[in-house]
Protein backbone atom coordinates (compact mmCIF):
# COMPACT_ATOMS: atom_id res chain seq x y z
CA UNK A 1 0.00 0.00 0.00
CA UNK A 2 3.03 2.25 0.33
CA UNK A 3 3.11 2.63 -3.48
CA UNK A 4 -0.48 3.86 -3.39
CA UNK A 5 0.28 6.31 -0.61
CA UNK A 6 3.26 7.75 -2.50
CA UNK A 7 1.05 8.39 -5.55
CA UNK A 8 -1.26 10.72 -3.62
CA UNK A 9 -0.10 14.31 -3.68
CA UNK A 10 -0.85 17.07 -1.21
CA UNK A 11 -2.36 20.30 -2.50
CA UNK A 12 -2.18 23.02 0.17
CA UNK A 13 -5.04 25.51 0.58
CA UNK A 14 -7.45 23.66 -1.72
CA UNK A 15 -10.38 24.09 -1.99
CA UNK A 16 -9.89 26.81 0.63
CA UNK A 17 -7.13 28.18 2.81
CA UNK A 18 -6.09 25.88 5.62
CA UNK A 19 -7.13 22.64 3.88
CA UNK A 20 -4.48 20.13 2.78
CA UNK A 21 -6.22 18.34 -0.10
CA UNK A 22 -5.28 14.72 -0.88
CA UNK A 23 -5.20 14.57 -4.70
CA UNK A 24 -5.82 11.02 -5.94
CA UNK A 25 -5.56 11.83 -9.66
CA UNK A 26 -1.92 10.64 -9.98
CA UNK A 27 -3.01 7.25 -8.57
CA UNK A 28 -5.97 7.10 -10.96
CA UNK A 29 -3.73 7.92 -13.93
CA UNK A 30 -1.42 5.00 -13.17
CA UNK A 31 -3.14 1.82 -14.41
CA UNK A 32 -1.09 -0.54 -12.26
CA UNK A 33 -1.70 1.45 -9.07
CA UNK A 34 -5.40 1.92 -9.79
CA UNK A 35 -5.73 -1.83 -10.38
CA UNK A 36 -3.85 -2.51 -7.13
CA UNK A 37 -6.23 -0.26 -5.20
CA UNK A 38 -9.36 -1.82 -6.72
CA UNK A 39 -8.09 -5.36 -6.26
CA UNK A 40 -7.22 -4.66 -2.61
CA UNK A 41 -10.65 -3.18 -1.89
CA UNK A 42 -12.51 -5.99 -3.66
CA UNK A 43 -10.36 -8.76 -2.15
CA UNK A 44 -11.51 -7.84 1.34
CA UNK A 45 -15.12 -8.55 0.34
CA UNK A 46 -14.68 -11.52 -1.99
CA UNK A 47 -16.89 -14.41 -0.91
CA UNK A 48 -19.34 -12.15 0.95
CA UNK A 49 -21.89 -12.35 -1.89
CA UNK A 50 -22.13 -8.60 -2.36
CA UNK A 51 -25.23 -7.73 -4.40
CA UNK A 52 -24.69 -3.98 -4.70
CA UNK A 53 -21.83 -1.56 -4.23
CA UNK A 54 -22.96 1.93 -3.24
CA UNK A 55 -20.76 4.76 -4.48
CA UNK A 56 -20.85 8.16 -2.83
CA UNK A 57 -20.70 11.32 -4.98
CA UNK A 58 -18.42 11.93 -6.67
CA UNK A 59 -15.01 10.29 -6.47
CA UNK A 60 -16.64 7.34 -4.73
CA UNK A 61 -18.28 6.50 -8.06
CA UNK A 62 -14.87 5.73 -9.56
CA UNK A 63 -13.96 3.18 -6.91
CA UNK A 64 -17.46 1.75 -6.39
CA UNK A 65 -17.91 1.02 -10.10
CA UNK A 66 -14.61 -0.79 -10.43
CA UNK A 67 -15.09 -2.74 -7.17
CA UNK A 68 -18.62 -3.72 -8.22
CA UNK A 69 -17.30 -4.95 -11.58
CA UNK A 70 -14.62 -7.00 -9.83
CA UNK A 71 -17.16 -8.53 -7.42
CA UNK A 72 -19.83 -9.08 -10.08
CA UNK A 73 -22.22 -6.76 -8.24
CA UNK A 74 -24.48 -3.91 -9.30
CA UNK A 75 -23.65 -0.25 -8.70
CA UNK A 76 -25.89 2.14 -6.77
CA UNK A 77 -25.14 5.85 -6.64
CA UNK A 78 -25.80 8.32 -3.86
CA UNK A 79 -25.88 11.94 -4.96
CA UNK A 80 -26.49 15.47 -3.80
CA UNK A 81 -30.15 16.60 -3.94
CA UNK A 82 -31.69 17.21 -7.34
CA UNK A 83 -29.19 15.06 -9.28
CA UNK A 84 -31.21 11.83 -9.51
CA UNK A 85 -34.17 11.70 -11.93
CA UNK A 86 -36.46 9.21 -10.15
CA UNK A 87 -38.17 9.17 -6.74
CA UNK A 88 -35.61 9.38 -3.96
CA UNK A 89 -35.01 8.92 -0.26
CA UNK A 90 -33.07 11.71 1.42
CA UNK A 91 -30.73 11.85 4.41
CA UNK A 92 -29.51 15.11 5.94
CA UNK A 93 -26.31 15.30 7.95
CA UNK A 94 -24.39 17.92 9.91
CA UNK A 95 -21.39 19.76 8.57
CA UNK A 96 -19.01 21.93 10.57
CA UNK A 97 -21.22 24.90 9.69
CA UNK A 98 -24.71 23.89 8.59
CA UNK A 99 -26.07 20.74 6.96
CA UNK A 100 -25.98 18.88 3.67
CA UNK A 101 -28.09 16.12 2.16
CA UNK A 102 -27.76 13.03 0.01
CA UNK A 103 -30.30 11.11 -2.04
CA UNK A 104 -30.74 7.59 -3.40
CA UNK A 105 -33.34 6.20 -5.81
CA UNK A 106 -36.20 4.50 -3.98
CA UNK A 107 -35.80 1.36 -6.11
CA UNK A 108 -32.00 1.15 -5.91
CA UNK A 109 -31.70 -1.67 -3.36
CA UNK A 110 -33.90 -4.59 -2.39
CA UNK A 111 -34.57 -5.75 1.17
CA UNK A 112 -32.12 -8.40 2.26
CA UNK A 113 -29.43 -7.54 -0.28
CA UNK A 114 -25.79 -7.53 0.80
CA UNK A 115 -24.38 -4.05 0.27
CA UNK A 116 -20.87 -2.62 0.33
CA UNK A 117 -20.46 1.17 0.61
CA UNK A 118 -17.38 2.61 -1.10
CA UNK A 119 -15.92 6.11 -1.08
CA UNK A 120 -12.51 7.57 -1.81
CA UNK A 121 -11.88 9.30 1.51
CA UNK A 122 -12.97 9.04 5.13
CA UNK A 123 -12.71 12.44 6.82
CA UNK A 124 -15.31 13.24 9.50
CA UNK A 125 -17.60 10.34 8.52
CA UNK A 126 -20.78 12.38 8.08
CA UNK A 127 -21.29 11.66 4.39
CA UNK A 128 -20.91 7.91 4.69
CA UNK A 129 -22.95 7.76 7.91
CA UNK A 130 -25.80 9.44 5.98
CA UNK A 131 -25.25 6.97 3.13
CA UNK A 132 -25.50 4.05 5.57
CA UNK A 133 -28.77 5.49 6.91
CA UNK A 134 -30.12 5.59 3.35
CA UNK A 135 -29.11 1.96 2.73
CA UNK A 136 -30.77 0.88 5.98
CA UNK A 137 -34.11 2.30 4.77
CA UNK A 138 -34.22 -0.62 2.33
CA UNK A 139 -33.72 -3.34 4.94
CA UNK A 140 -30.44 -4.30 3.30
CA UNK A 141 -27.41 -5.77 5.07
CA UNK A 142 -24.37 -3.45 5.09
CA UNK A 143 -21.48 -5.93 4.78
CA UNK A 144 -18.85 -3.26 5.02
CA UNK A 145 -17.62 0.20 4.18
CA UNK A 146 -14.40 0.66 2.20
CA UNK A 147 -12.24 3.72 1.61
CA UNK A 148 -9.07 4.33 -0.32
CA UNK A 149 -7.90 6.93 2.23
CA UNK A 150 -8.61 7.63 5.89
CA UNK A 151 -7.67 10.93 7.52
CA UNK A 152 -7.36 9.41 11.01
CA UNK A 153 -6.84 12.76 12.77
CA UNK A 154 -10.45 13.73 11.93
CA UNK A 155 -11.86 10.72 13.83
CA UNK A 156 -14.44 9.80 11.19
CA UNK A 157 -14.12 6.16 12.18
CA UNK A 158 -15.98 7.00 15.42
CA UNK A 159 -19.18 7.83 13.51
CA UNK A 160 -18.94 4.50 11.68
CA UNK A 161 -18.02 2.23 14.60
CA UNK A 162 -21.12 0.07 14.05
CA UNK A 163 -19.85 -1.08 10.63
CA UNK A 164 -17.03 -3.26 9.33
CA UNK A 165 -14.67 -0.58 8.07
CA UNK A 166 -11.66 -0.97 5.82
CA UNK A 167 -9.22 1.60 4.51
CA UNK A 168 -6.19 1.07 2.31
CA UNK A 169 -4.19 4.16 3.25
CA UNK A 170 -4.11 6.17 6.47
CA UNK A 171 -2.80 9.70 6.91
Amino acid sequence: MEDLKKAIRDIPDFPKKGILFKDITPLLQNGALFKQAIDAMAERFAGKKIDAVVGVESRGFIFASAVAYTLGAGVVIVRKPGKLPYKTYKATYALEYGTDSLEIHQDAIKAGQNVLIVDDLLATGGTVKATAELVQKFGAQICGIAFLIELAFLNGREKLKDYALTTLITF
